[in-house]
């Protein structure tokens, strides 16, 4: 989505200026992963529709977001809209890690022009995560539908544990930023700005003293103290931010461009499939290392700006922006309220055979990499995984995830919602994948205004 498109969502009804729909429904949108958006090869459109000539399917979850105590439920309904009796049967397969678990099938009669139901209730399954296909094999039509769901979801967990030194190693990065000068610079940029909102250029100094760049708009104000609430959006996987723009009278909005991204590429200046492995083998060294601290940097901005609260911070993103999200909560407690949207590199011991991206990346480089093994870089990684960000996070947290995620699975993403401490609400979307619907971002804006007091 390119950014006259962003601007033409945000300023095109009356009703996000009355606040209906707010700003902030929109920026996670724009900073999820934009080449991840749907999974190859799911089928996600199989409703009843009257088409001559055609049979069609409906598969209906006994629960609304596909998550069980036990047994899973499912409706599976065939509209056999042809002029002909159609024979054969419909099953189903329960799939985990790849290994089926329990099958069921039986032989079915439609007549013409007619509907027909099944219901199915599978075996009791333990807690976590399975894959399902619905099947159907009658005399003109064949067909899957690949789904997916959960059991006791909040009983998932990971058997691997965060390192014994994992806040004393972020605490060092944090030191070692702290001694470099940020340099900050705002740069006004009127001819991107709009009469209700002014942009800004920022730039600042990180750790490495690398250059990191972003923007800010301001709403236009007449009260020149008057102070502003922030919600700072970070990148999904190289997606280079804009400014967002919108008809908020009382919000600050700043998009950051970590190294290796957009304005702020610099000196880590890789191909697109390289930036995720960039010095992966060292975790004082590794990309993210110096990613997440470009993060915490921008914090350290906002609170050297008399204009922006403090104390009102909002870090939102999808994808790898959900990543930072946590990773940025999780050591930075000026940090007020976490929004991501199915963030990467959760539980990440726990991916291989689950995602097919960024593991597949990371095992192709260590074939490449003489006497490097996936062992050694799982121990690099353990540092940098957002199931150990979330046992520190104190701040509000909102999640969003698909069940038909290929990039975040959905128990990756439950392991890391359950380790939250804090105040936490996870919304669940069974036929999505590396997205979530307008529900999710509708609830997002209102949960922000709503802890800001933006009435």
């Amino acid at each position: 989505m390119d950014a006259r498109r962003i601007r033409i969502i945000l300023n095109r009804t009356e009703a996000m200026r009355k606040k209906a729909l707010p700003v902030f429904c929109l920026v996670i949108a724009f900073v999820v992963l934009a080449t991840a958006c749907a999974v190859a090869g799911v089928s996600t459109s199989h409703k009843v529709v009257r088409n001559d000539d055609e049979v069609t399917t409906k598969l209906t979850p006994a629960s609304s977001n596909a998550l069980f105590t036990d047994r899973a439920k499912y409706t599976f309904e065939v509209n056999n809209n042809t002029a002909t009796d159609q024979e054969g049967t419909v099953s189903y397969l329960v799939k985990r890690f790849g290994k089926s678990i329990h099958t069921e099938s039986v032989k079915v009669h439609i007549a013409k022009r007619s509907t027909e139901k099944y219901k199915f209730e599978m075996p009791a399954l333990g807690a976590g995560f399975y894959k399902v296909d619905f099947m159907i094999n009658v005399t003109e039509y064949d067909d899957t539908t690949r789904r997916a769901f959960g059991i006791r979801p909040q009983e998932v967990t990971s058997v691997y544990q965060r390192p014994a030194d994992f806040d004393a190693f972020w605490d060092k990065a944090k030191a070692e930023l702290s001694k470099v000068a940020p340099d900050f610079k705002v740069t006004p940029m009127p001819k991107m700005s709009t009469p209700n909102r002014k942009t800004f250029a920022i730039e600042m100094r990180s750790i490495d003293n690398m250059l990191i760049k972003g923007w800010m708009t301001l709403p236009v104000s007449k009260d020149k103290n008057r102070k502003f609430p922030v919600l700072l959006g970070l990148p999904g996987y190289q997606v280079d931010l804009l400014p967002i723009m919108g008809m908020d009278e009382d919000l600050a909005i700043i998009t950051l461009n970590v190294r290796g991204q957009g304005n702020s590429r610099g000196r880590i200046n890789t191909r697109r499939e390289e930036y995720i492995v960039y010095r992966i083998d060292d975790k004082n060294k590794y990309v993210m290392r110096g990613v997440i601290m470009d993060c915490i940097r921008c914090i350290d901005f906002i609170c050297s700006r008399p204009e922006l609260k403090s104390d009102n911070i909002a870090v939102s993103g999808g994808s790898m922006g959900g990543y930072l999200a946590l990773a940025t909560a999780g050591i930075d407690k000026r940090v007020t309220l976490c929004s991501v949207q199915n963030p990467i590199l959760c539980d990440i011991r726990n991916l291989d055979g689950e995602a097919t991206w960024p593991i597949n990346d990371i095992k192709k480089y260590v074939r490449t990499q003489p006497g490097l093994t996936l062992d050694k870089v799982y121990k690099e990684l353990d540092y940098f995984d957002g199931k150990n960000f979330a046992l520190s996070i104190k701040a509000s947290t909102l999640m969003g995830i698909g069940l038909l995620d290929p990039y975040a699975p959905p128990a990756n993403e439950f392991v890391t919602f359950n380790n939250l401490t804090g105040k936490k609400k996870i919304l669940v979307f069974k036929d999505l994948g590396h997205e979530t619907s307008q529900v999710f971002k509708d609830l997002d804006g209102r949960w922000m205004r709503d802890a800001f007091a933006l009435f």
